[in-house]
């Protein structure tokens, strides 16, 4: 397990997927509060900040960037991977492609794979400019 944790595409798998996973979980108790697109909104920028902290302290932590680069890098990265997160979210959400038996899965599903799209822009990004 330890010879596993040294390949820094683990590291960020663990990173990455405990940041979406506090993104996608803390959504639901925000619904109860807020509509269904502020709800996601809040939990991506949540996920956001967490993602940041993660990153830099489990993976990128021989960057030479300096932190105010990263962070500015990081926010634009995420901004586009946060507008593709909820964009996804919403138009996946109100499609007509559920059943009318599973219409209530469609926030939870809808949100999970809008964050796996946004993960995709976020990887690349991140890769190309935050922690280069």
């Amino acid at each position: 397990m330890t010879e596993l944790l040294r390949d820094e595409r683990i590291r960020f798998l663990i990173a990455g997927g405990s940041a979406a996973f506090l993104n996608w979980i803390i959504r639901f108790p925000l619904s109860i509060f807020m509509p269904y697109a502020a709800a996601v909104t809040v939990a991506t920028a949540i996920g956001m900040v967490a993602g940041f902290f993660l990153y830099r302290s489990l993976v990128f932590q021989g960057s030479t960037r300096s932190i105010w680069l990263q962070v500015r890098d990081f926010i634009g990265v995420n901004i586009v991977a946060g507008v593709v997160t909820v964009v996804a979210a919403l138009v996946l959400s109100s499609g007509p492609w559920w059943p009318e038996a599973y219409k209530h899965y469609a926030p939870g599903a809808s949100h999970l794979a809008g964050i796996g799209i946004g993960a995709v822009v976020n990887f690349f990004g991140h890769k190309l400019f935050t922690f280069r």
